[in-house]
């Protein structure tokens, strides 16, 4: 099930004709006696067979599009069908990219459209400001939406996010988070159904990364199968933070905790590989409210903490509505208190993180060795009790914490991230010289 994968990774390191072996099976599910009749009767003959052989190509390289190349000419019909049949799509409309729709992007950005913003995998293509600038068109983006969809494809290309592992089984998606006045002025939802599908900014951008990811990085479910998440999510929408709660709270932006000023607009993508049921908290007292968190989100985050304790890499982030940040804000807690407690508090008996880790593949998973080679603190194993508690988070200030949402109602949730798997990565949105009258013409000009 991983060969199409497997050839993509290879291809694109400009090693296609490597010989793969491949298991036929499930390891993890499979017998003893069938996993060890195909380790020894399928896999090995092919390993030895393929050591040290190259093999024929299967088929010449495809020709990619040049920029300004006109790839189909046809009714709305036809060319989504023949989006549909190159894989370019994502399973809903698109709109067709035509030279001058996306030349409206590209006036939106003071680059070049020749400008290579960074590389993208598995399949090792460039992300350049045409690209990114075509692949909006597709989505839907307005083309003043240009700036943000740069700093987006300058986050996800970032060695220190690992794009190579999205398409990993667990089926983790980028969550964008975006802070600065540039959330009004493109007109981002921050508030009642924030996550929802339905503003343009919030939803269109959120799409934009996952065509792009498609069609640029190469990550794409069947027919093809470079992308291997088993189940996997759709895409989620752009999440913005309501600045103006944050400040009549005294806490910073989530921008800031990312080390940027406050007022710089900002954007952050980081992996989210489940989301938690609503948590409702309600009191006076903060301590009423993060108990609740830290009972709900922070033991949602529990099962998959075997993967952040033994990375050492763990980026869990919680949405809190407005009235739940007043209420704990107003008892005095700052966002430090709150991701202190939480670090303090949200444990897990020892002997379910390394369960939980064993069924995932972790064979050898053992929290005694990890001590003991020095990988994770010596907290970890102070006795040999399996009921032993330890703890869920990595670091506190890793813990993060939006605040946006419906106002009027006490209502938290929680994004569990995957481990060195699409860690928060942030950038700055570098706007056009004239952006404040480019942005002026834009919403004065008639709808196309």
């Amino acid at each position: 099930m991983f060969m199409g994968l497997g050839r993509a990774v290879a291809k694109g390191l400009g090693a296609a004709d490597t010989a793969i072996a491949e298991y036929r099976g499930v390891p993890l599910i499979d017998t003893k006696e069938q996993l060890r009749d195909n380790v020894i009767n399928i896999l090995l003959p092919q390993i030895l067979d393929g050591w040290g052989k190259r093999t024929a190509a299967s088929q010449a390289p495809a020709t990619e599009p040049k920029p300004r190349e006109i790839v189909y000419s046809g009714t709305l019909q036809q060319v989504q069908d023949y989006f549909d049949q190159q894989l370019w799509a994502d399973g809903l409309p698109v709109i067709p990219p035509t030279l001058d729709r996306v030349d409206e992007f590209l006036r939106c950005c003071d680059r070049s459209p020749d400008d290579v913003v960074g590389i993208c995998q598995p399949e090792y293509r460039e992300a350049t400001i045409w690209n990114i600038a075509v692949n909006g068109v597709m989505a839907g983006c307005r083309p003043e939406y240009m700036p943000v969809l740069v700093a987006v494809v300058e986050a996800i290309s970032d060695p220190l996010f690992f794009l190579e592992d999205a398409g990993s089984t667990p089926g983790w998606e980028p969550l964008i988070i975006i802070n600065g006045p540039i959330v009004k002025e493109l007109d981002f939802n921050s508030g009642s159904g924030v996550m929802r599908v339905g503003r343009r900014a919030n939803t269109s951008i959120g799409r934009f990364l996952r065509l792009f990811m498609r069609n640029v990085a190469g990550q794409r479910i069947p027919p093809d199968v470079t992308d291997k998440g088993s189940i996997g999510l759709t895409f989620n929408v752009v999440l913005a933070e309501n600045e103006d709660a944050v400040d009549e709270l005294g806490w910073a932006p989530f921008s800031v905790d990312q080390g940027f000023s406050r007022g710089e607009n900002v954007v952050t993508v980081q992996s989210c590989v489940n989301i938690t049921q609503p948590t409702y908290t309600g009191g006076e007292e903060a301590l009423n409210h993060v108990q609740i968190i830290a009972e709900v989100i922070g033991h949602a985050n529990a099962y998959w903490s075997f993967c952040g304790i033994r990375h050492r890499k763990m980026y869990p982030l919680i949405v809190m509505s407005p009235s739940v940040a007043k209420a704990i804000a107003d008892d005095g807690w700052s966002k430090d208190d709150v991701r202190k407690y939480l670090y303090d508090n949200v444990r897990l008996p020892a002997h379910l993180v390394e369960k939980y880790a064993r069924n995932c593949a972790y064979n050898d998973y053992d929290l005694g060795k990890l001590v003991t080679q020095g990988i994770v603190p010596a907290e970890y194993h102070e006795s040999d009790d399996p009921d032993r508690m330890v703890r869920v988070f990595v670091k506190p200030e890793w813990i993060g914490i939006v605040v946006a949402g419906d106002p009027g109602r006490n209502q938290s949730k929680g994004y569990v991230q995957n481990h060195r798997q699409g860690v928060p990565v942030s950038k700055k949105i570098r706007l056009p010289s004239d952006w404040i009258s480019l942005l002026k013409r834009r919403q004065a000009a008639p709808a196309k």
